[in-house]
């Protein structure tokens, strides 16, 4: 059984190296997310046709943008808690609702990314296949809302028995008792296995993600067969979307597994090993920015965007240096 040992307390100097590191973790999270966002959110302002691709992208920055608040909120909730009741605060619980809502709508958009890799750029022989492929092309987007509902109403219900009726009794026991070991070991035992299980509600679209993952790797594999035996062109660009698309996929798949394992293993910590949780936490808030920048790398549009951006900065300080260089230069004013 697992036993419950005081939550000690780490020095000065380790906080606010966690903090730094937190702080620069949320502002490299929200400034990747953003610039997804914005530059598909400029198109749906100009009235251009967004694909089923983009809206999914726009919506899972989105939603990472949320999630990074959550996890900074997080990390400032762990650095200031004294004692090990302050772990089982009702904001520390709210943000770990939220957060687990916000990181499976997460799982649901990279899964439906994955099923739209699949649909456009897999090469299907059975009739069957490319009916069911041409339909998931066209549902995406209500098969995202269906995942989202499904997702918000199973987390919820997991979690009504702990957040809901079971705050107020754990509560109340902690300050009638004094906090005695033995009702803050029940109170963290309750808490954990309340995680754990709603963690289960990630196990649908993780599953439908590694199907369609594996769809996307056999294609693949099978296409550069394809290629060996007709000597074909190594610049296919059916074989590079095939490849972007597997890099990207395989990237989620192994930041995903890092982040659950890193947020299974904080809970437990928080209350034995403050640091180990710190670990954990920056590792959870590390994996979406890794993640949206494989994406940005391996996506046309957004790397224009980062083209003209950096081009742009690059003739603003030729300016700069123009005009410093000689000073003559009347200005604008």
């Amino acid at each position: 059984m697992l036993t419950l040992t005081p939550n000690k307390t780490v020095s000065y100097e380790v906080k606010s190296v966690f903090m730094v590191l937190s702080v620069l973790e949320f502002a490299v999270g929200i400034l990747i997310n953003v610039f997804i966002f914005l530059v598909y959110f400029r198109d749906m302002v100009r009235r251009q046709p967004l694909s089923t691709c983009d809206l999914v992208l726009l919506s899972l920055s989105l939603t990472r943008i949320f999630l990074h608040g959550l996890l900074f909120l997080d990390a400032i909730q762990l650095t200031h808690s004294q004692q090990i009741s302050d772990l089982l605060s009702f904001s520390y619980q709210t943000i770990i609702m939220l957060w687990m809502i916000t990181n499976q709508v997460s799982l649901w958009l990279s899964t439906c990314l994955s099923l739209v890799y699949c649909s456009k750029i897999v090469r299907f022989s059975h009739s069957f296949l490319l009916c069911l492929a041409s339909w998931i092309s066209r549902k995406i987007s209500r098969m995202f809302l269906c995942s989202v509902l499904f997702t918000s109403v199973c987390t919820i219900i997991c979690s009504w028995n702990f957040f809901g009726r079971s705050h107020f009794t754990v509560t109340t026991v902690l300050l009638m008792s004094n906090n005695t070991e033995f009702d803050l070991q029940a109170a963290n035992l309750k808490f954990f296995h309340s995680f754990l299980f709603c963690s289960l509600g990630s196990i649908p679209p993780f599953l439908c993600f590694l199907v369609s993952s594996g769809v996307l790797i056999v294609s693949l594999c099978r296409h550069m067969r394809t290629m060996r035996a007709k000597t074909m062109d190594s610049c296919d660009p059916s074989l590079e979307a095939h490849i972007k698309a597997v890099k990207s996929l395989i990237s989620f798949f192994c930041l995903f597994m890092l982040s659950l394992c890193a947020a299974l293993l904080s809970v437990p910590l928080r209350w034995h090993s403050k640091i180990g949780a710190m670990v954990c936490v920056g590792i959870m808030a590390a994996s979406p920015s890794g993640h949206a920048a494989i994406l940005i790398s391996g996506n046309a549009k957004l790397r224009r965007a980062v083209d003209s951006i950096l081009l742009w900065v690059q003739s603003s300080q030729r300016v700069t240096a123009d005009h410093k260089a000689d000073p003559r230069t009347p200005g604008l004013c």
